[in-house]
């Protein structure tokens, strides 16, 4: 990492946690430019990148005669933010995180079948084969996400959706490692083919062992590199 990259990255998350003290909220200004460098002693070009950064995921925009101001965007674009921090994920976490998925996408196939329709289903497979075609690993595991978040949805409990959307920043820094050391974006892709085909079908069993397959294979992947 650049030191300039750096530099910009400690000025962001200087720039959340004076949002979160002076608690500012929608419509509310942040200081200017030259008083934020002034603050945090950082150069102006340090300042405006950062500046950047904030308006690209929807959490300030600047309005003439008024500057920058905290606007109200899709909760998503907070909760990505996070992201740009440096995560190291520990043994610990990774299981943590997997342990938790599987109690919530494993157990939640009777909702599943419920639920879930046709345009369900079409979405599902459209997402999926939108991952398979996607380039990066960053792009994948995107992808990989949507799907699970997708899944996640249809259960409709809008709290669960909201606590996935919040542990975004873990997740797709495992479906990373995960893509990264499968090699084939196909693996990936047969597994979800065969978990929708399974809820299309209503096969609880097929269902319920192939989400757990999928999952643990994430934990082998991360075993490995112990």
């Amino acid at each position: 990492m650049h030191l300039s990259d750096s530099a910009v990255e400690v000025l962001v998350e200087q720039l959340k946690t004076l949002i979160d003290q002076r608690n500012l909220g929608v419509g509310d200004p942040l200081p200017s430019e030259r008083e934020l460098g002034e603050m945090f002693s950082s150069s102006r070009t340090t300042v405006r990148e950062a500046m950047r950064i904030l308006k690209a995921y929807g959490v300030v925009e600047v309005r003439p005669k008024v500057g920058a101001v905290i606007i109200d965007r899709r909760m998503d674009a907070v909760f990505d933010l996070y992201s740009f921090n440096t995560l190291e994920l520990s043994r610990q976490t990774f299981l943590e995180t997997q342990g938790f998925r599987q109690l919530i996408e494993v157990g939640a196939a009777d909702q599943l079948f419920t639920r879930t329709s046709e345009d369900d289903i079409s979405e599902l497979r459209a997402i999926n084969d939108t991952m398979r075609e996607a380039e990066g690993l960053h792009g994948r595991a995107l992808q990989d996400f949507n799907f699970h978040l997708k899944l996640v949805s249809i259960v409709g409990n809008q709290q669960l959706l909201e606590i996935y959307r919040i542990m975004k920043p873990v997740m797709l820094k495992i479906m990373e490692n995960g893509v990264n050391r499968i090699k084939s974006g196909d693996v990936n892709f047969d597994e979800h083919a065969g978990i929708v085909d399974a809820l299309e079908g209503r096969n609880r069993i097929a269902f319920q062992y192939r989400m757990s397959q999928h999952l643990e294979a994430g934990l082998a992947l991360f075993k490995e590199a112990d």
